[in-house]
């Protein structure tokens, strides 16, 4: 039997690692057109590897997978973070959760990761700087048929994959190249006739203002703001967490969250939007008018500037935007001042002109649509023996170590897919 799989990243890497402790016999080729694999795990959670999430907080998939969620919902009976954790303790990589539920090694050294897969992959070959071209579906190994049954897609079971030096036919084929930022990049996948969703970026930060250009709140670079709502004005996408005050704009979880989910509607409005800050994470206009006016009843005769419930130069800054002095007295900002401090805090707005890549973690909404596929065995309905995992697929997550759980998850389900066929399955009847 021999397998490729195209892609060395962290769901092909994966696959290959079970499938070849599952089956030491396989064949399996690994192509990647880098110079080396694992490159994305290395560098991802900033180099410390954030391989999964402990999904405490998580009360629905589709918090954390805005596509794609009833798929994975159905893939973690199979293989869940509980599993995956299980599987690198046993490899030797210890293991640490952190406040915000996002699980890394302890070493804090995505290398060690990526040298525990390669490790994995004793016996399996790994072609480096090796674009596949195109799969094509073949005929049955000692089959020549001209009936139309027996070329009908479930009799074709056998692939040749072509590189620009190198060709050769396989049994199994497993497609994990990963997201493609543009639709071209999925034309390798021509000859299959499959259903293609327009990819778009996902997981990006907002520019804020016109680009080259400062506008005040970028003023406040590098200031965090714990606990924020944030949402898209006249769409019901929102999100909650920390945001980051940046020279181009605003990023952070709260953004990041909340690119994901509004990532296709983003899209279709050339990323540009209004966003609305609740600085105070979602408390209504009145509980926050009733909490500072409480704060100013108790310290009349102190400056508002040290009544904060941000940060110092955050709610200096937002004072200002309101028209109160720092140093004004509480006792002075009278009623139609407070009301419209409490209105901003609840519901401040600022204008998006534009997306920019999060690090060099690229994430895409979009790809093969999950139509194509068995959604028990991720193999391709019309091309029985292709399957594909990872974010080759319509599914993503939102940051937090969720699609590298992804990845494993379904790279393990792809290797038991492989390893399990019935004797009924075309590659088991020739």
């Amino acid at each position: 039997m021999k397998t490729a799989i195209i892609g060395a990243g962290a769901a092909g890497c994966f696959c290959a690692t079970i499938l070849r402790r599952l089956n030491p016999e396989v064949q399996i080729d690994i192509y990647e057109s880098g110079e080396k694999p694992l490159k994305k795990v290395a560098i991802t959670g900033g180099g410390r590897c954030n391989l999964t999430n402990s999904f405490e907080e998580v009360k629905s998939l589709n918090q954390v997978y805005p596509r794609g969620y009833n798929l994975m919902k159905r893939l973690f009976r199979q293989f869940d973070h509980h599993d995956a954790m299980r599987w690198f303790e046993d490899e030797g990589v210890r293991l640490v959760i952190q406040d915000d539920h996002c699980v890394f090694p302890q070493s804090q050294d995505a290398m060690e990761i990526v040298s525990t897969l390669l490790r994995g992959m004793q016996g399996v070959k790994i072609h480096t700087c090796q674009r596949v071209k195109e799969i094509t579906p073949c005929p049955p190994r000692n089959e020549v048929s001209d009936s139309a049954e027996e070329d009908s897609p479930s009799k074709t079971t056998r692939y040749r994959i072509d590189t620009d030096s190198h060709s050769e036919v396989y049994d199994h084929v497993v497609v994990t190249t990963g997201g493609s930022p543009k639709l071209s990049g999925l034309n390798f996948l021509s000859n299959l006739d499959l259903e293609i969703v327009p990819p778009v970026p996902s997981l990006f930060t907002f520019n804020i203002g016109e680009r080259n250009e400062k506008t005040p709140i970028t003023e406040l670079m590098g200031v965090v703001a714990n606990h924020v709502e944030t949402g898209l004005a006249g769409t019901r996408f929102k999100s909650y967490g920390p945001l980051l005050i940046t020279h181009w704009g605003m990023s952070g979880p709260a953004i990041l969250k909340l690119s994901s989910h509004a990532a296709r509607w983003l899209a279709e409005n050339d990323y540009q939007a209004t966003l609305y800050v609740n600085w105070m994470g979602g408390m209504s206009e009145e509980e926050i008018r009733n909490m500072l006016q409480q704060r100013m009843n108790e310290n009349p005769k102190k400056q508002a500037s040290t009544i904060h419930p941000l940060t110092q130069r955050l709610w200096n800054y937002l004072l200002m935007k309101t028209g109160i002095s720092p140093e004004c007295r509480c006792a002075e900002i009278g009623n139609k001042r407070l009301n419209k401090l409490a209105a901003l805090l609840s519901n401040d707005n600022y204008s998006i002109t534009g997306q920019s890549r999060y690090k060099e973690e690229f994430v895409t909404c979009g790809g093969v649509s999950l139509s194509n596929i068995d959604t028990n065995t991720l193999e391709c309905k019309k091309h029985r023996g292709i399957y594909f995992a990872g974010e080759i697929l319509d599914v993503d997550a939102v940051t937090g170590g969720f699609n590298l759980q992804a990845a494993w998850t379904m790279g393990y389900v792809v290797a038991q897919s492989i390893h399990t066929l019935p004797k009924s399955h075309p590659h088991n009847s020739k």
